[in-house]
């Protein structure tokens, strides 16, 4: 998608968005005078974010409706093109474990987007945060990793047009009461029901990002898994997917592989899970981090099985009289019901950092 100038008509944008297949059905179109009014026209004391693409504000809307406006800094061709991207995209899915967009305004020189809000900030904050991070049992951080991996499954492979994040890490996942959502979708893109790859110009975080895309340029559904990995590994360890602390292993990804491969596991585990009685379980999901982390895209899971996996392995400690060997095929049915009741259809062939970074 490629615009001549840097800024584009409300008009032009509407009949951009229309021809990718957004619908207002699905998201309204706001009035810049209403988002305006539901930030007390973006005072400083409603913003609930920053990061290097916009702030974010806390808004009421005219029916007390509490939402998250996300308001670009500058009137940019890429920020344009990632706005019209995260319009059509959100517009068309409805999952209880992705952030739900509530509508966008046209009116404005620059972009704004309105969102639900998601009261209880990003898993990033509860990992890294010593506080936070106490109130998140084996159980929680088991439930979180199994909704975030049933969502890009169902991205990956329920969509009528697959669904790649590109841009997957802990600050994109926003927490409701402890139930995941996955947000951002600014950088995401769709893949062809003919393709397996696409060629992109690499975009992503530092310390997620598949190191397969990054030296060739073909972004797959894979890339994804791996980025998973490293949230996976950011749970278990609660360390941070790049840290200049670990000057000759920076990248978490790498220090935990080295780590697994001297059997080093319970060392490298953060405190508060080594405390906990499912330690075999924990290596479990380990070895799952590992298989996700794998430098071959080829050699790494679908998300579609890690879902499964961890569904089983939750479904093992909810029930634990049940052989935690779970059948494979009850546990793929679980999830695609999962989907079914939890998710719209996507319609489009063809993202908030709430987060601040």
């Amino acid at each position: 998608m490629k615009f001549k100038s840097s800024a584009i008509g409300p008009f032009a944008l509407l009949k951009k968005t229309e021809q990718n297949g957004y619908s207002n059905e699905t998201a309204k179109i706001f009035k810049e005078e209403e988002l305006k009014r539901a930030t007390l026209n973006y005072d400083v004391s409603t913003i609930i974010g920053r990061g290097g693409f916009g702030t974010v504000y806390k808004g009421f809307l005219a029916d007390k409706k509490l939402v998250a406006i996300k308001k670009s800094k500058i009137v940019d061709q890429n920020q344009t093109e990632q706005f019209i991207n995260e319009v059509i995209v959100l517009s068309q899915i409805n999952h209880r474990n992705v952030v739900k967009l509530l509508g966008c305004c046209l009116e404005t020189e620059v972009p704004l987007l309105a969102y639900e809000f998601v009261p209880n900030g990003t898993l990033f904050e509860h990992i890294h945060d010593e506080n936070k991070a106490s109130n998140l049992p084996w159980e929680v951080r088991l439930r979180i990793a199994a909704e975030t991996a049933e969502a890009l499954s169902y991205l990956h492979s329920a969509a009528s047009t697959p669904i790649i994040h590109r841009d997957f890490k802990s600050s994109n996942i926003l927490l409701d009461n402890y139930t995941a959502k996955v947000s951002d979708f600014g950088a995401s893109r769709l893949v062809p029901l003919d393709q397996t790859e696409v060629a992109t110009m690499v975009q992503g975080t530092l310390g997620y990002l598949d190191p397969e895309y990054l030296h060739t340029n073909q972004l797959t559904e894979k890339s994804d898994v791996y980025s998973f990995g490293v949230v996976l590994v950011e749970l278990l360890t609660r360390r941070k997917a790049l840290s200049f602390d670990r000057p000759e292993q920076e990248k978490l990804a790498k220090y935990f592989l080295y780590s697994l491969g001297e059997g080093r596991l319970f060392e490298v585990l953060e405190s508060n899970i080594k405390k906990e009685e499912n330690y075999e379980q924990i290596k479990e999901v380990a070895e799952l981090a590992k298989r996700c982390l794998n430098l071959r895209g080829d050699d790494r899971p679908s998300m579609k099985e890690v879902a499964m996996e961890l569904e089983g392995l939750r479904k093992a400690q909810k029930y634990p009289w049940v052989s935690a060997e779970v059948n494979m095929e009850e546990t793929e049915y679980l999830v695609a019901e999962s989907s079914n009741a939890n998710d719209g259809s996507i319609t489009a062939s063809v993202e908030p950092d709430f987060s601040g970074r």
